[in-house]
């Protein structure tokens, strides 16, 4: 039997997937890697195929915008398709001779049929209409291309989505069928990752293969590039369902996260785990940092209701550490600390017991302002230098780094009680020197808590990776980092500055002096 390599993506941009598919076709052309299945699922996105167009759009541009939902051309067969958190999106990179091209596609819908079947749903085809449907409904969206003998793209399967999504467009070009998902016809949500492997099986005994499953699923795609080995982790089925409830939550009480925002690689982990960090004053930033997928824009006044739904969600959630971060706002007076204000308070009136976080821009180096958030008494302040100085014109134009120190500073002079802590990205070209120099500064500057991570480009529109940082490098710094004595440090390749915000807080509380290695790594 022919080997088939399977590979769980995780969460993957639409534009990064499209182009590890055009790599691993070109691949697959050239007879240097086997028939390959990728399965992931993607953020918030329209895709429109070649026969669709702008009249298969029902919501406006703005509308789109304010959800964070894109609208992307591709090339793909079909019209106009969603894609988003709970959906099981399959591209089968398979080589086979043109005459083929139309078996294959019956041989996609037939998997999807024995992989719904096995759940009890009475999937099949509909006349006239690709893809699977059930009831007469369609459940399963097809769309493949095919160039070089080698086919791509594939098939979207709705296990959980958010099906209001689905009425921002015309599904597929047809207006009068309706769209389901395998929670809506069966009542309940299956886990993810429960649904690929059935898939996977059906797959294998539809199309004849011998399954070898390749690295393990969990982290994000940063770019179309393949990453090293440590870059990837291994996600359970609990928090793949967990990570889709997650989205509906904040879907429902329209909040960002800057897990969402920012494409972080830890986004599926954390809201597995049931942590976010919630994104105010909008998703729009005032700034062009090169390293950040934050849009950039003229933002919205602040949400007066917003502080109110953050704490309502963090409640929700039963969060015993809340970390609240935001765009950085040079258009406003203040900078945005009164919007921090009155969501700290709103986050203590909710949940008087739980600890709170707040990460804060540099309010263009107003004391005033910062003075404004510490007087709510959080239990962290974070301020992220992000890297070494050399590199600030390149990287943070709109930033100083003495400026970011004397956030630090001034803060452990205006509030000692109050812990202090930044991070820093690793692999844009810094100097080993360098980092031991920036966390030397850190220090001086009261700094308590520190964060060493890799940079992982999260679209082609950002600075591109340089380097990877060795997992052992990572190791070595956190070890100088607490010989110089910062209360907790987390160091690794996966490492966020506020992943694990509640673990890293708690160690340095407790005196345990740091976190790192493999355990924030996964």
């Amino acid at each position: 039997m022919p080997v088939l390599s399977v590979r769980r993506l995780g969460t993957v941009d639409y534009e990064a997937a499209r182009r590890l598919q055009e790599k691993l076709a070109a691949a697959r052309a050239r007879g240097e890697i086997p028939d390959t299945l990728l399965l992931l699922e993607h953020p918030p996105v329209i895709t429109v195929g070649r026969g669709g167009g702008e009249e298969d759009i029902l919501a406006p541009a703005p509308s789109l915008s304010r959800m964070g939902i894109r609208v992307v051309p591709t090339d793909r067969g079909g019209r106009a398709t969603y894609h988003g958190p709970g959906q099981l999106v399959v591209y089968p990179i398979v080589r086979l001779a043109p005459e083929d091209l139309h078996a294959h596609i019956w041989r996609l819908e037939e998997a999807t049929i024995r992989t719904l079947r096995a759940y009890g749903l009475a999937a099949d085809r509909l006349t006239g209409h690709p893809g699977v449907w059930v009831n007469s409904r369609k459940i399963a969206a097809v769309g493949v291309a095919f160039s070089d003998s080698v086919t791509r793209h594939g098939l979207a399967l709705n296990v959980a989505p958010q099906m209001a999504h689905f009425g921002l467009l015309i599904p597929c070009g047809i207006a009068d069928r309706g769209v389901t998902s395998m929670e809506q016809e069966l009542g309940w949500a299956p886990p993810l990752a429960e649904v690929a492997d059935q898939f996977i099986r059906a797959f294998a005994e539809v199309f004849g293969y011998e399954v070898a499953e390749e690295v393990p699923a969990g982290s994000s795609l940063a770019s179309g590039d393949e990453l090293p080995p440590w870059l990837w982790g291994r996600m359970s089925a609990e928090m793949e369902a967990v990570a889709g409830r997650m989205e509906r939550l904040l879907a429902d009480l329209s909040l960002h996260t800057v897990c969402q925002e920012a494409r972080c690689p830890n986004l599926v982990e954390c809201f597995g785990r049931g942590t976010a960090t919630f994104l105010i004053l909008g998703d729009i930033c005032t700034r062009g940092c090169r390293f950040c997928a934050v849009q950039r824009g003229q933002p919205q006044p602040p949400d007066p209701e917003e502080p109110e739904r953050v704490a309502e969600a963090a409640a929700r959630l039963g969060l015993r550490h809340v970390v609240v971060t935001s765009v950085t706002r040079d258009d406003l007076p203040d900078g945005g600390a009164g919007q921090f204000r009155a969501t700290v308070w709103a986050i203590r009136r909710r949940l008087p017991e739980a600890t709170v976080e707040v990460l804060i821009p540099d309010f263009g180096g107003s004391t005033a302002a910062l003075e404004m958030v510490l007087e709510t008494e959080p239990d962290v302040l974070n301020h992220n230098v992000e890297t070494v100085p050399r590199l600030y014109p390149s990287i943070r134009p709109q930033a100083r780094y003495h400026r970011s120190l004397g956030i630090l500073a001034w803060a452990k002079t205006y509030a000692p009680h109050i812990a202090t802590k930044s991070g820093l990205m690793l692999g844009l070209g810094e100097q080993p020197a360098e980092v031991i120099q920036v966390l030397y500064d850190l220090r001086r500057a009261g700094c308590d808590l520190v964060t060493l991570g890799q940079y992982l480009q999260p679209t082609e529109g950002q600075l591109p990776v340089v380097r990877y940082v060795l997992p052992e490098e990572f190791a070595e710094y956190r070890e100088r980092a607490r010989a110089m004595g910062f209360r907790g440090v987390a160091s690794g390749p996966l490492v966020r500055s506020s992943h694990r915000a509640d673990a890293l807080y708690l160690a340095a509380r407790e005196g345990s002096g740091g976190i790192g290695g493999p355990a924030s790594q996964r």
